[in-house]
């Protein structure tokens, strides 16, 4: 098996694994009132602290208009709030409230208790070494895509300034 094919075969394994992944946890967190989204993006403010929307949206890989619809619904829900940003006037931070915080340490402590006992059969280091080889593919996809994006904002900008 050529190294092109081996790592197709990890990627190829990898999508039903996100898209079931996703099918769990939209169960968990629908009594909440959040998607798989909005935990995505309760994760990250429960990981790193305020942030504005468009540092949530780099962070996840997502659009800054889809992670403000997320954060629209967090503020609905009275799980997070927002508070003046003294790094800008007029792009403020998002924080969790002390509800929101409490409500995703019981989901992450279940999550936990429940991956605990998935993969038995994998040791801690296969387990690491799995992390490892699939953060060094999202590094290298996320480039890729980048690179794609930016490939594809030029032609358009060439196209628009071909135009008569």
């Amino acid at each position: 098996m050529s190294r092109g094919e081996a790592v197709y075969e990890v990627l190829r394994r990898a999508r039903p694994l996100v898209l079931d992944s996703a099918r769990v946890v939209e169960t968990r967190v629908r009594d909440r009132g959040w998607t798989v989204g909005s935990r995505a993006v309760v994760e990250v403010l429960a990981e790193s602290g305020p942030a504005t929307v468009p540092q949530v949206a780099r962070a996840l890989s997502l659009a800054r208009q889809n992670v403000q619809r997320h954060v629209d619904d967090l503020l609905r829900l009275g799980h997070a709030r927002r508070s003046a940003n003294p790094g800008h006037r007029r792009s403020v931070l998002v924080e969790l409230t002390e509800e929101g915080r409490r409500a995703f340490e019981d989901l992450r402590a279940g999550e936990l208790a429940d991956l605990g006992r998935l993969a038995p059969g994998c040791s801690a280091a296969d387990l690491a070494t799995a992390a490892a080889v699939l953060t060094a593919l999202g590094r290298d996809v996320r480039a890729r895509a980048a690179s794609a994006e930016g490939e594809t904002e030029r032609e358009a900008e060439d196209a628009e300034g071909a135009r008569p």
